[in-house]
Protein backbone atom coordinates (compact mmCIF):
# COMPACT_ATOMS: atom_id res chain seq x y z
CA UNK A 1 0.00 0.00 0.00
CA UNK A 2 2.71 2.78 1.23
CA UNK A 3 0.57 5.67 0.49
CA UNK A 4 2.85 9.08 0.44
CA UNK A 5 3.43 10.73 4.03
CA UNK A 6 2.24 14.17 4.29
CA UNK A 7 4.49 16.40 6.30
CA UNK A 8 1.65 18.99 6.80
CA UNK A 9 -0.92 17.03 7.69
CA UNK A 10 -2.60 17.74 11.27
CA UNK A 11 -1.16 15.03 13.34
CA UNK A 12 2.11 15.74 12.12
CA UNK A 13 2.20 19.20 12.88
CA UNK A 14 0.51 18.46 16.46
CA UNK A 15 3.52 15.60 17.18
CA UNK A 16 6.10 18.27 15.91
CA UNK A 17 4.73 20.66 18.43
CA UNK A 18 3.38 23.13 15.43
CA UNK A 19 -0.24 22.69 16.39
CA UNK A 20 -2.03 22.63 19.82
CA UNK A 21 -3.12 19.40 21.21
CA UNK A 22 -5.41 18.62 24.39
CA UNK A 23 -2.79 16.00 25.39
CA UNK A 24 -3.68 13.20 27.64
CA UNK A 25 -0.89 11.02 27.82
CA UNK A 26 3.41 11.26 25.69
CA UNK A 27 5.68 8.66 25.43
CA UNK A 28 8.93 8.06 23.22
CA UNK A 29 7.00 6.59 20.53
CA UNK A 30 3.25 7.69 20.98
CA UNK A 31 1.03 10.43 21.82
CA UNK A 32 -2.80 10.21 22.93
CA UNK A 33 -5.09 13.69 22.87
CA UNK A 34 -8.87 14.11 22.83
CA UNK A 35 -10.63 14.55 19.53
CA UNK A 36 -11.17 18.10 18.71
CA UNK A 37 -14.41 16.80 17.07
CA UNK A 38 -15.69 14.11 19.83
CA UNK A 39 -17.93 11.84 18.48
CA UNK A 40 -18.80 11.26 21.60
CA UNK A 41 -17.44 12.77 25.25
CA UNK A 42 -14.08 11.05 25.98
CA UNK A 43 -13.37 10.41 22.29
CA UNK A 44 -9.65 10.31 22.69
CA UNK A 45 -6.96 9.99 19.77
CA UNK A 46 -4.22 7.51 19.86
CA UNK A 47 -0.80 8.21 17.16
CA UNK A 48 2.50 6.97 16.63
CA UNK A 49 5.07 9.57 16.51
CA UNK A 50 6.51 7.39 13.16
CA UNK A 51 5.47 8.56 9.70
CA UNK A 52 2.81 6.38 8.81
CA UNK A 53 -0.51 6.67 6.53
CA UNK A 54 -1.94 3.40 7.85
CA UNK A 55 -1.79 0.16 10.14
CA UNK A 56 -0.04 -1.27 6.78
CA UNK A 57 3.15 1.26 7.09
CA UNK A 58 4.00 1.17 10.63
CA UNK A 59 6.76 -1.00 11.74
CA UNK A 60 6.81 -3.38 14.30
CA UNK A 61 7.86 -1.34 17.15
CA UNK A 62 5.25 1.72 16.61
CA UNK A 63 2.47 -1.12 16.27
CA UNK A 64 3.33 -2.22 19.56
CA UNK A 65 3.58 0.93 20.96
CA UNK A 66 0.30 1.89 19.45
CA UNK A 67 -1.33 -0.76 21.30
CA UNK A 68 0.21 -0.63 24.58
CA UNK A 69 -0.44 3.11 24.34
CA UNK A 70 -4.10 1.89 23.37
CA UNK A 71 -4.81 -0.16 26.40
CA UNK A 72 -3.27 2.66 29.03
CA UNK A 73 -6.05 5.35 27.65
CA UNK A 74 -8.66 2.45 27.36
CA UNK A 75 -8.82 1.37 30.78
CA UNK A 76 -7.85 5.15 32.21
CA UNK A 77 -10.98 6.51 29.59
CA UNK A 78 -13.20 3.51 30.91
CA UNK A 79 -12.52 4.46 34.77
CA UNK A 80 -12.41 8.66 33.94
CA UNK A 81 -16.25 8.38 32.24
CA UNK A 82 -17.62 5.71 34.56
CA UNK A 83 -18.34 3.05 32.16
CA UNK A 84 -17.52 -0.87 31.80
CA UNK A 85 -16.14 -0.83 28.04
CA UNK A 86 -15.09 0.82 25.48
CA UNK A 87 -14.56 0.56 21.64
CA UNK A 88 -11.37 1.01 19.85
CA UNK A 89 -11.19 1.54 15.80
CA UNK A 90 -9.25 3.20 12.87
CA UNK A 91 -9.43 3.26 9.61
CA UNK A 92 -7.19 2.84 6.78
CA UNK A 93 -7.51 5.08 3.73
CA UNK A 94 -9.93 7.66 3.05
CA UNK A 95 -12.09 5.21 1.21
CA UNK A 96 -12.41 3.93 4.12
CA UNK A 97 -13.14 6.94 6.52
CA UNK A 98 -9.75 8.30 7.24
CA UNK A 99 -9.85 12.26 6.92
CA UNK A 100 -5.88 12.63 8.17
CA UNK A 101 -3.40 11.27 6.55
CA UNK A 102 -1.41 9.76 9.34
CA UNK A 103 -2.13 6.53 11.52
CA UNK A 104 -4.26 6.85 14.27
CA UNK A 105 -6.98 4.85 16.88
CA UNK A 106 -10.01 6.07 17.87
CA UNK A 107 -11.04 5.36 21.36
CA UNK A 108 -14.18 5.88 23.03
CA UNK A 109 -15.85 5.02 26.25
CA UNK A 110 -18.75 2.86 25.54
CA UNK A 111 -20.61 1.39 23.02
CA UNK A 112 -21.00 3.12 20.02
CA UNK A 113 -24.54 3.87 19.82
CA UNK A 114 -25.11 7.17 20.13
CA UNK A 115 -22.67 9.30 18.96
CA UNK A 116 -22.08 12.10 16.33
CA UNK A 117 -20.90 12.74 12.62
CA UNK A 118 -17.40 12.33 12.17
CA UNK A 119 -15.45 15.71 11.89
CA UNK A 120 -18.45 18.12 11.94
CA UNK A 121 -18.59 19.72 15.08
CA UNK A 122 -16.01 21.07 17.31
CA UNK A 123 -15.91 21.03 21.07
CA UNK A 124 -15.03 23.75 23.65
CA UNK A 125 -11.38 23.61 24.55
CA UNK A 126 -12.10 23.57 28.03
CA UNK A 127 -14.83 20.74 28.33
CA UNK A 128 -12.35 18.76 26.34
CA UNK A 129 -9.84 19.44 29.33
CA UNK A 130 -12.04 18.82 32.12
CA UNK A 131 -12.44 15.02 30.66
CA UNK A 132 -8.37 14.78 29.52
CA UNK A 133 -7.92 15.94 33.38
CA UNK A 134 -10.21 13.01 34.30
CA UNK A 135 -8.62 10.25 32.28
CA UNK A 136 -5.11 11.89 33.06
CA UNK A 137 -6.12 11.25 36.91
CA UNK A 138 -6.98 7.76 36.28
CA UNK A 139 -3.37 7.61 34.31
CA UNK A 140 -1.78 8.39 37.49
CA UNK A 141 -4.34 6.71 39.50
CA UNK A 142 -2.65 3.86 42.04
CA UNK A 143 -5.47 1.52 40.65
CA UNK A 144 -3.93 2.06 37.02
Amino acid sequence: MNPIYDNSNTFAKIIAGEAPCVKVYEDDLTLAFMDIMPQKDGHVLVVPKEQAVTIYDLSAEAAQACMLTVQKIGKALERAMGVTGSTIFQHNGSSAGQTVGHFHFHVFPGPLLVIKDHGVQFEEVGKLKEIAALIISQLESPHA
